[in-house]
C-alpha cells in the first residue's frame, strides 16, 4: 500500500515575506510543485496542512487533495505535523470533503510520507525512492539523506505516529523523535535531488539561477 502524502504548508514565510505555499517558481506556486512531486512519487491520497493565508492557499488545491487546517499553525512546523497526523490517525475514510481536525477521514494507511512546501529541488524521483520503504509496513521509519546528511522528506509508519505527534513542538517537527531512533533508516537521495530549502527571496533567486545555468 503506498504511503499517504502529507504536505506541510502552513507557515507564514516570514523570512520570505509571504507564505511560501503561494510563492511562484517559473510561474508555478511552490504548493503545486510539491504536490506534483508527491503525486509523481506514488503517494496517495494527498493531504495538505494549511495555516497562514489558509483560504488563499486552499483556492489553489486540486480537487483530489484534502486540506487540514492547523489552528495553532503560528507555533511552528510541529503544530502542522500534529494536525496532519491527528487527522489521519482519527480517519476512517477519505471523503470528497476537506479533512479538518474535527472530521473523520480515510482508509487506514500504514505509513505517511511527510514533505515540506519549500523544497522545490526534491522531486518525484527522490520521493518514489523513499516511498518504496513503505512496503515494509507500519513499523517503517525512514528519511531521505543527502551525502549521508539526514533531510526531508520523512516516512513515518503508523506505529510511530503517536510518538512523533507527542514530541512535535515548535519548528523541530519530528526531529526529536527521529534523532538516534534505532529503527530509523536513511535512504540516500543525493544523486536525485537538491535538498536546500527556499525560505528567502535570495534563496529563491539562487535556486532559479541553478536551474537555468
Amino acid at each position: 500500500m503506498p504511503p499517504v502524502g502529507l504536505l506541510l504548508a502552513g507557515g507564514a514565510g516570514r523570512r520570505m515575506g509571504r507564505p511560501k505555499a503561494l510563492v511562484e517558481l517559473a510561474g508555478r506556486p511552490l504548493l503545486l510543485r510539491a504536490l506534483d512531486a508527491l503525486r509523481g512519487g506514488g503517494c496517495t491520497p494527498l493531504v495538505v496542512v494549511l495555516g497562514a493565508a489558509a483560504d488563499q492557499v486552499a483556492e489553489l488545491l486540486p480537487a483530489d487533495v484534502r486540506a487540514v487546517v492547523a489552528a495553532d499553525w503560528a507555533e511552528g512546523m510541529g503544530a502542522s505535523l500534529r494536525a496532519g497526523l491527528d487527522a489521519l490517525a482519527r480517519s476512517a475514510e477519505l471523503t470528497e470533503s476537506p479533512i479538518t481536525a474535527e472530521s473523520s477521514a480515510a482508509v487506514e494507511p500504514s505509513a505517511v510520507l511527510v514533505h515540506l512546501v519549500d523544497l522545490p529541488g526534491v522531486g518525484a524521483a527522490a520521493i518514489a525512492r523513499l516511498a518504496e520503504a513503505a512496503s515494509t509496513g507500519p513499523e517503517v521509519l525512514a528519511r531521505a539523506s543527502y551525502r549521508g546528511v539526514p533531510g526531508h522528506p520523512v516516512l513515518l509508519g503508523r506505529s510511530h505516529w503517536a510518538g512523533v505527534r507527542d514530541s512535535a513542538r515548535g519548528d523541530a517537527g519530528a526531529r526529536g523523535y527521529l534523532a538516534g531512533h534505532p529503527a530509523l533508516r536513511l535512504v540516500e537521495c543525493g544523486d536525485l535531488a537538491d535538498p536546500r530549502d527556499v525560505d528567502t527571496p535570495a534563496a529563491l533567486w539562487e535556486f532559479t539561477e541553478r536551474q537555468t545555468s
